[in-house]
């Protein structure tokens, strides 16, 4: 799993590379602020990308001393870091925009600049895909938000050429340019916002989705012996891990072994349904509910 997350994330900054190059060169040739907007968020892509390798490398470090969990939450910081350098970027364009906007300036050689734009684009395009299905198969919000961000651009990118078209062919619309630099920055700004609250949800230890929790008390539930029954049952993420605890309530007479070979026997189905599940199962006897201990 590390080593295919961590291939994303160096295809992530190698393609930010080669996108920073085309996107600046495309600017110089054209002095189209809408381009500059383009080419300025793929530095932030470059640092996101950056940020998504060293979050990947600590969340998949095992528990040490210190860190008796395991290092998954390192995602979560990693998603909110990239959600703030996209709303720094979006700043930086609304500033290029307003004085482009204050001392218009038509754009020059867009032919060349928009087959340069393109080419960029199109490499975004084809990372973030290969990077959406890596980052689903292995539950990383880190590489998913670092795809995302890859979209974002793209979605950029294509605004910007299909309006700078325009400006080509009609130069009179010259103005459309810095405000689709404009349109970029409030689109990539929602963009920001929505890994920040993802973010901040992760790092308050928000419980599974819905459908996972009705999942887990249907497994649970086929899984008990007769006379058995579970309650509070709490789930949480952490990064690409879920952690489920609950009471298992079971007849005052079952011995420790039949106790345990039923939690076994849950913890597996819940592992098979879930992925990277770290199952507590607190059992107690069904007349005492208060001091039970842990098996399993």
């Amino acid at each position: 799993m590390l080593k295919a997350v961590r291939r994303m994330a160096y295809l992530s900054i190698a393609t930010s590379i080669t996108t920073i190059v085309l996107k600046f060169t495309a600017w110089y040739l054209t002095g189209s602020v809408s381009l500059y907007s383009d080419a300025l968020e793929s530095l932030v892509n470059l640092a996101a990308g950056l940020v998504a390798l060293g979050a990947v490398t600590l969340a998949h470090q095992p528990a040490d001393e210190k860190h008796h969990y395991g290092h998954d939450k390192a995602e979560y910081f990693s998603s909110g870091v990239e959600g703030a350098l996209i709303l720094v970027a979006a700043v930086a364009i609304i500033w290029s925009a307003i004085q482009r906007l204050l001392s218009p300036q038509p754009p020059d050689n867009l032919a060349i600049g928009l087959g340069v734009a393109f080419l960029a684009g199109a490499a975004n395009y084809l990372t973030a895909r290969t990077m959406l299905k890596v980052a689903k198969q292995h539950d990383s919000i880190t590489i998913e938000a670092d795809a995302k961000h890859l979209l974002t651009d793209v979605w950029t990118s294509t605004g910007v050429i299909g309006g700078l078209l325009v400006v080509m062919w009609m130069p009179q619309w010259a103005i459309l340019d810095p405000l689709m630099a404009m349109a970029v920055a409030v689109h990539i700004i929602f963009t920001g916002i929505d890994l920040l609250r993802r973010s901040a949800e992760g790092l308050m230890d928000t419980a599974l989705p819905a459908a996972e929790v009705k999942r887990a008390e249907v497994l649970i539930a086929a899984g008990l012996p007769q006379m058995a029954s579970f309650h509070a049952l709490r789930t949480r993420k952490s990064g690409s891990r879920r952690f489920l605890e609950f009471h298992l309530t079971v007849p005052g007479a079952m011995s420790v072994t039949e106790s345990h070979a039923v939690c076994d026997r849950i913890e597996t189905s819940l592992e098979t349904a879930l992925a990277h599940a770290s199952i507590t199962i607190h059992v107690e006897p069904a007349d005492v509910r208060n001091g039970a201990g842990s098996i399993g």
